[in-house]
């Protein structure tokens, strides 16, 4: 029998990459699609094409031949990244994504999987640390608090629409801060538990205990190891659920929190600087109730089994790009510059 095909757009990003390499395991073939191949490993795609999916003819050579999408490719990061973006998030990830889907049902796709984000829920729903977890239908009234939220949302429409006018089989899925190892830890696209493990792991190398920490560290989160994020998106593609569907862990920390876990992890005795920068909003939490309901699965990898995990391969890239007697956050080998404060 021949083997499903598969696409992964982003394949050459962070959880793109762990996807091919799971789809591959489960004996697909499987082409990966970027601007680029992975920054840390190499791909165990059968095929990678380096295509800028802003153009529709690149997503219609994307998609050819192929019976499933994943559609993870964006222009994203950080919160620093993401607040300093706006108007480029916007229209990168507007043009991606309808270049895409359109390019996919025209060449006949399957099942489309689209790689939507917690960041689409409303601000008013999360101005409290101590906040009540997000269910999918509190999605609307529609008030994301950036553009990288608002392209999200429109997406998940488009989908739907697209299931409706040509009944094409699309699925969408809501990331709640994924992490783990293999992916950008510096640089100023990196997320919170990398930039925080990176912090941890400089102060380890250098000998210092002060880390820096954007805003007060009560605003709050919840965080998904990659392992239950590739796997729960296997589940949901092939299941019968077509509307949004959650995708995260929920158990909620305070930055604070995160920061000494990575600290116990490290070995280390910190002290947090509280210092100006973008945070985002002040609480977030996913409801995996329609999860559970939907698989009879929900995400099982511990916070702390999945820093541990995280540390450990981000302290080993500090060690190989950082001196030992380098005092600031930036890398001695390559003294990278970022257009965007790091965080």
């Amino acid at each position: 029998m021949d083997k499903v095909r598969i696409c992964v757009t982003g394949a050459g990003g962070f959880i793109g990459h762990h996807l091919v390499t799971f789809l591959k395991k489960q004996g697909y073939w499987v082409r990966g699609v970027d601007l680029k191949k992975p920054d840390y490993e190499v791909s165990q795609a059968d095929e990678f094409r380096i295509l800028d999916l802003c153009h529709p003819d690149n997503c219609l050579e994307a998609t050819k031949d192929i019976e499933l999408v994943f559609a993870l490719a964006a222009d994203m990061g950080g919160m620093g990244y993401i607040s300093a973006n706006h108007s480029k998030i916007l229209y990168h990830n507007s043009l991606i994504n309808l270049h895409t889907l359109e390019s996919a049902r025209v060449n006949g796709v399957r099942k489309y999987l689209f790689a939507s984000s917690a960041c689409i829920y409303p601000e008013y729903r999360q101005e409290e640390a101590n906040v009540t977890p997000l269910k999918e239908e509190d999605a609307y009234p529609a008030q994301p608090q950036d553009a990288y939220g608002w392209e999200k949302l429109i997406t998940e429409r488009l989908c739907e629409y697209y299931r409706r006018d040509y009944e094409m089989q699309t699925y969408i899925v809501r990331f709640h801060n994924i992490f783990g190892p293999r992916g950008t830890w510096d640089g100023g696209r990196e997320k919170a538990p990398a930039a925080l493990c990176r912090k941890i792991a400089l102060a380890k190398l250098n000998g210092i205990s002060e880390i820096q920490i954007w805003g007060d560290g009560e605003q709050t989160r919840s965080f998904c190891y990659i392992d239950d994020c590739v796997e729960g998106l296997h589940k949901i593609i092939y299941s019968d659920y077509h509307d949004p569907i959650n995708l995260g862990q929920d158990e909620l920390v305070t930055i604070n929190q995160l920061a000494d876990m990575v600290a116990a992890i490290a070995g280390i005795p910190i002290k947090k600087a509280h210092i100006a920068g973008p945070q985002g909003v002040r609480g977030r939490n996913s409801d995996n109730g329609r999860l559970f309901k939907i698989l009879e699965w929900t995400p099982e990898i511990s916070l702390e089994e999945g820093l541990a995990k995280t540390y450990t391969w981000i302290e080993a890239q500090v060690k190989k790009n950082y001196s030992g007697s380098e005092s600031s956050d930036e890398p001695a080998t390559s003294k990278k510059e970022s257009m965007v404060q790091k965080q």
